[in-house]
């Protein structure tokens, strides 16, 4: 066997692992620098126009305006709009919300619901010992709930889905107290700051620990691989825990 081809071998057997799977679909999350521009600029312009105009129909307007002409430039371009659609629906509730009350700050109340609500069902999950992020690997093996079958893969997801709560809860923690005050510069500042840089921080710290693990992915094509592969995790949970 050649250079190039052990080199090539020891990259596809890196890439046959719990942690390359998951970071794999995590990378898809956030959509790339044009996701995130998607998603903050309906929020900016909303929040900009209120604090030089204070008229809420024209932010309002303005918000979903240029979600709509975003949608617009990706089905021109042909391109996948699932993170412009979710900017859409995002600022579409918030502007209902808001039109209905009259009060701008309605506008952020269903984002700080929503991470709340979500903050709920993640913690949810770790104590069911269903985490959430083991469904990525389920996505990946083409078995949903084959990840459970090892205790070692199930206390990785555990670890991966507290740090998809974080986030969440600090939003609200931050948030609620804003928007009972009214203070909606502040929040509009707030929801953009702990957008995307904090999910980009969830994430970053997400394949730090990943990073760290070699764990193989369950193959069910065979026994012998799939032993292995649980053998594979429990080495690696042990390579984790303290010395006694």
């Amino acid at each position: 066997m050649t250079d190039v081809q052990a080199a090539h071998e020891a990259d596809e057997n890196a890439r046959r692992t719990v942690e390359a799977a998951v970071r794999s679909q995590l990378g898809k999350a956030l959509g790339g620098g044009r996701g995130i521009a998607e998603g903050a600029v309906p929020t900016v312009l909303f929040t900009l126009t209120w604090l030089i105009s204070h008229d809420l129909k024209l932010s309002v307007g303005l918000g979903v305006g240029s979600a709509v002409l975003l949608l617009v430039v990706r089905l021109v371009q042909r391109s996948t709009t699932q993170f412009v659609l979710n900017s859409l629906v995002g600022i579409g509730i918030a502007a209902f919300f808001a039109l209905r009350t009259g009060k701008a700050e309605d506008a952020f109340l269903p984002g700080i619901l929503y991470n709340a609500v979500y903050s709920v069902v993640l913690i949810g999950s770790i104590v069911a010992r269903w985490p959430v992020v083991g469904f990525i690997i389920g996505s990946v093996t083409g078995d949903p709930t084959a990840w459970r079958r090892d205790p070692a893969i199930v206390r990785l997801c555990a670890k991966l889905t507290w740090l998809l709560v974080l986030p969440c809860v600090l939003r609200v923690v931050v948030q609620y107290p804003l928007y009972l005050a009214g203070m909606v510069g502040w929040l509009g500042t707030a929801k953009i700051a702990l957008g995307w840089p904090l999910q980009v921080a969830s994430f970053a710290a997400m394949v730090w620990v990943l990073a760290r693990g070699r764990t193989p992915l369950p193959d069910d094509e065979t026994p012998e691989d799939v032993a292995a592969a649980l053998e594979g995790a429990r080495e690696q949970d042990g390579r984790d825990k303290p010395a006694e």
